[in-house]
Protein backbone atom coordinates (compact mmCIF):
# COMPACT_ATOMS: atom_id res chain seq x y z
CA UNK A 1 0.00 0.00 0.00
CA UNK A 2 2.76 2.40 0.93
CA UNK A 3 4.34 2.53 -2.52
CA UNK A 4 0.93 3.10 -4.13
CA UNK A 5 0.01 6.06 -1.93
CA UNK A 6 0.23 9.60 -3.28
CA UNK A 7 2.43 11.91 -1.12
CA UNK A 8 -0.75 13.77 -0.06
CA UNK A 9 -2.82 10.64 0.65
CA UNK A 10 -5.79 10.80 3.00
CA UNK A 11 -6.75 7.54 4.73
CA UNK A 12 -9.80 7.01 6.91
CA UNK A 13 -11.31 4.06 8.72
CA UNK A 14 -13.34 3.42 11.89
CA UNK A 15 -10.30 2.36 13.96
CA UNK A 16 -7.80 5.11 13.11
CA UNK A 17 -10.03 7.93 11.96
CA UNK A 18 -8.43 10.32 9.47
CA UNK A 19 -4.71 9.98 8.70
CA UNK A 20 -2.69 12.10 6.27
CA UNK A 21 0.47 11.40 4.27
CA UNK A 22 3.21 9.89 6.41
CA UNK A 23 0.68 8.99 9.11
CA UNK A 24 -1.16 6.72 6.66
CA UNK A 25 2.06 5.13 5.41
CA UNK A 26 3.23 4.71 9.01
CA UNK A 27 -0.02 2.99 9.94
CA UNK A 28 0.62 0.24 7.38
CA UNK A 29 4.21 -0.15 8.59
CA UNK A 30 3.00 -0.41 12.18
CA UNK A 31 0.25 -2.91 11.38
CA UNK A 32 2.56 -5.11 9.35
CA UNK A 33 5.35 -4.93 11.95
CA UNK A 34 3.02 -6.12 14.71
CA UNK A 35 1.28 -8.84 12.69
CA UNK A 36 2.59 -12.33 13.25
CA UNK A 37 -0.12 -14.18 11.32
CA UNK A 38 -1.72 -11.60 9.02
CA UNK A 39 -3.48 -12.95 5.93
CA UNK A 40 -5.30 -10.68 3.48
CA UNK A 41 -7.66 -11.58 0.65
CA UNK A 42 -9.08 -8.94 -1.69
CA UNK A 43 -11.00 -8.41 -4.88
CA UNK A 44 -11.73 -5.40 -7.05
CA UNK A 45 -15.47 -4.81 -7.10
CA UNK A 46 -15.61 -1.84 -9.48
CA UNK A 47 -13.05 0.27 -11.32
CA UNK A 48 -13.89 3.45 -13.26
CA UNK A 49 -11.28 6.01 -14.29
CA UNK A 50 -9.85 7.40 -11.04
CA UNK A 51 -12.23 5.50 -8.70
CA UNK A 52 -11.89 1.91 -7.44
CA UNK A 53 -14.09 -0.07 -5.05
CA UNK A 54 -12.67 -3.19 -3.45
CA UNK A 55 -13.57 -5.65 -0.76
CA UNK A 56 -10.93 -7.19 1.39
CA UNK A 57 -10.73 -9.46 4.38
CA UNK A 58 -8.05 -9.48 7.04
CA UNK A 59 -7.38 -12.53 9.19
CA UNK A 60 -5.05 -12.03 12.17
CA UNK A 61 -4.57 -12.33 15.90
CA UNK A 62 -5.25 -9.06 17.71
CA UNK A 63 -2.06 -8.58 19.71
CA UNK A 64 -3.65 -6.76 22.67
CA UNK A 65 -6.00 -9.65 23.48
CA UNK A 66 -4.59 -12.67 21.63
CA UNK A 67 -8.02 -13.15 20.02
CA UNK A 68 -8.52 -14.16 16.37
CA UNK A 69 -10.10 -11.56 14.10
CA UNK A 70 -11.70 -11.89 10.66
CA UNK A 71 -12.46 -8.35 9.50
CA UNK A 72 -14.52 -7.76 6.34
CA UNK A 73 -13.75 -4.38 4.83
CA UNK A 74 -15.13 -2.32 1.98
CA UNK A 75 -12.54 0.03 0.45
CA UNK A 76 -12.95 3.07 -1.77
CA UNK A 77 -9.92 4.51 -3.56
CA UNK A 78 -9.50 7.75 -5.48
CA UNK A 79 -6.42 8.08 -7.68
CA UNK A 80 -4.32 11.01 -8.81
CA UNK A 81 -1.28 10.74 -11.05
CA UNK A 82 -1.60 6.94 -10.92
CA UNK A 83 -1.35 6.86 -7.10
CA UNK A 84 -3.94 6.53 -4.34
CA UNK A 85 -4.91 10.01 -3.19
CA UNK A 86 -7.81 8.98 -0.95
CA UNK A 87 -8.39 5.61 0.70
CA UNK A 88 -11.50 5.06 2.81
CA UNK A 89 -12.13 1.74 4.53
CA UNK A 90 -15.45 0.92 6.14
CA UNK A 91 -16.27 -2.05 8.31
CA UNK A 92 -18.56 -3.04 11.14
CA UNK A 93 -16.71 -1.70 14.17
CA UNK A 94 -19.02 -3.50 16.58
CA UNK A 95 -18.31 -6.84 14.90
CA UNK A 96 -14.57 -6.12 14.93
CA UNK A 97 -14.62 -5.08 18.60
CA UNK A 98 -16.56 -8.21 19.57
CA UNK A 99 -13.94 -10.40 17.92
CA UNK A 100 -10.88 -8.46 19.06
CA UNK A 101 -11.97 -7.68 22.62
CA UNK A 102 -14.58 -10.32 23.49
CA UNK A 103 -17.50 -9.43 25.75
CA UNK A 104 -16.27 -5.86 26.39
CA UNK A 105 -16.15 -5.23 22.65
CA UNK A 106 -19.59 -6.77 22.26
CA UNK A 107 -21.05 -4.52 24.96
CA UNK A 108 -19.34 -1.25 24.03
CA UNK A 109 -18.13 -1.64 20.44
CA UNK A 110 -21.20 -0.02 18.89
CA UNK A 111 -20.97 3.19 20.95
CA UNK A 112 -19.51 6.52 19.86
CA UNK A 113 -17.60 6.55 23.17
CA UNK A 114 -15.80 3.35 22.16
CA UNK A 115 -14.98 4.68 18.70
CA UNK A 116 -13.55 7.93 20.12
CA UNK A 117 -11.49 6.02 22.69
CA UNK A 118 -10.24 3.58 20.03
CA UNK A 119 -9.27 6.45 17.68
CA UNK A 120 -7.37 8.14 20.51
CA UNK A 121 -5.57 4.91 21.41
CA UNK A 122 -4.64 4.01 17.82
CA UNK A 123 -3.41 7.57 17.25
CA UNK A 124 -1.22 7.33 20.38
CA UNK A 125 0.21 3.96 19.26
CA UNK A 126 0.90 5.34 15.78
CA UNK A 127 2.67 8.45 17.10
CA UNK A 128 4.84 6.30 19.37
CA UNK A 129 5.63 3.90 16.51
CA UNK A 130 6.63 6.77 14.23
CA UNK A 131 8.77 8.40 16.93
CA UNK A 132 10.51 5.10 17.70
CA UNK A 133 11.00 4.22 14.03
CA UNK A 134 12.06 7.66 12.83
CA UNK A 135 13.58 9.60 15.74
CA UNK A 136 14.06 13.31 15.13
CA UNK A 137 17.57 14.26 14.15
CA UNK A 138 18.19 10.95 12.37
Amino acid sequence: MIVHYHPEVLFEDPAFGLLKGDEARGMWKMLCASASDLKIDFKIVKAEKEQVEASWEAFYTFSASGRKVHNKIRAHFEFKEGLILKHTDSFNLHRWASQALGWKGFLFGATSFFKKKLNKQTRRLLVKFLQDSFPKGN
